[in-house]
């Protein structure tokens, strides 16, 4: 099975924060699953980071090459399959990184681990 990884979701995993459900750790820790870091997210950290939002060790390269690339998470890069939908998503939602996240769930048929119930509103699935 293949999964997306919202943004906090991966930086949660990450910090081992307790507000991981034991699912997705169990999703997190099986060796059978594919689980996927979008380059939308990668993005969404660099911003926060810049803003004072997002504190991380070192520099993001860095951080991914460790936490992501370290512990085989794949990164998903952003196609023009995955942005043209948005001109027709409904606006549930307006944060940019979470409505492409939504286009990526949905062309690449991948459940989101995500804690927002914002993703609920589209036609996705939503593990937490």
């Amino acid at each position: 099975m293949r999964y997306l990884l919202d943004t906090h979701a991966f930086l949660w995993i990450v910090r081992e924060d307790n507000r991981l459900t034991d699912e997705v750790r169990d999703i997190f820790s099986d060796s059978t699953t594919e689980i996927l870091l979008s380059v939308v997210s990668i993005w969404e950290m660099a911003i926060k980071i810049r803003l004072g939002k997002l504190e991380i060790e070192g520099r993001l390269g860095r951080f991914i090459d460790k936490h992501a690339i370290g512990n085989n998470v794949r990164l998903l890069n952003v196609s023009e399959a995955h942005v043209l939908p948005l001109e027709k998503l409904p606006l549930h939602h307006r944060d940019p990184f979470d409505r492409l996240l939504v286009c990526q769930s949905k062309e690449e048929k991948l459940p989101i681990l995500s804690s927002d119930k914002i993703f609920d509103n589209y036609r996705i699935k939503r593990i937490w």
